[in-house]
């Protein structure tokens, strides 16, 4: 079984400002310190680019398993697009043999003050396990965009994650 899900969020900065964001390990530190859902989030190896590895460890008491490791495997500057996926842990030891995460930030606008941020899902599951599809959701993306849009607008040439 395959399928997707996706949420966009309009953001009132420049696509190039973003993707400064979202194209680097600058969202994970961002995720790791503001965001609850983790307790962690270590960098195990690469520099950010594809290939990247990344474990997650999720704070006890949040449904599902509790670490994973993801891979970015894709990152396309042109058309600002990172995927990742999960290699280890996490939705694999429930039946998915699929779990991508992909953003894509895009340009809205001829002035480029503003920007939409694309957070999809794709997953495939054994079909025997059909049922753990209902632990698939698109509302940790939906925080984390939130959460990437709110320091965004308010960064300045100060934050420094």
């Amino acid at each position: 079984m395959f399928g997707r899900v996706s949420h966009e969020l309009e953001i009132q900065v420049p696509a190039s400002k973003a993707w400064a964001l979202y194209g680097t390990l600058r969202l994970s530190r961002l995720c790791e310190e503001k965001f609850p859902i983790f307790e962690e989030i270590r960098l195990v190896e690469g520099d950010g680019g594809v290939g990247t590895i990344l474990q997650l460890v999720i704070v006890p008491g949040v449904e599902g398993a509790h670490s994973c490791k993801e891979k970015f495997t894709k990152i396309d500057e042109e058309k600002r697009l990172k995927e990742s996926e999960v290699i280890e842990g996490g939705f694999l030891e429930l039946g998915f043999t699929l779990y991508r995460v992909r953003f894509e930030v895009i340009e809205k606008g001829e002035d480029d003050s503003a920007c939409i941020v694309k957070s999809t899902i794709e997953y495939e599951l054994n079909d025997e396990l059909a049922s753990n599809v209902s632990l698939v959701s698109i509302k940790s993306l939906e925080e984390i965009a939130k959460l990437a849009a709110t320091y965004l607008v308010e960064d300045t040439s100060t934050n420094a994650l």
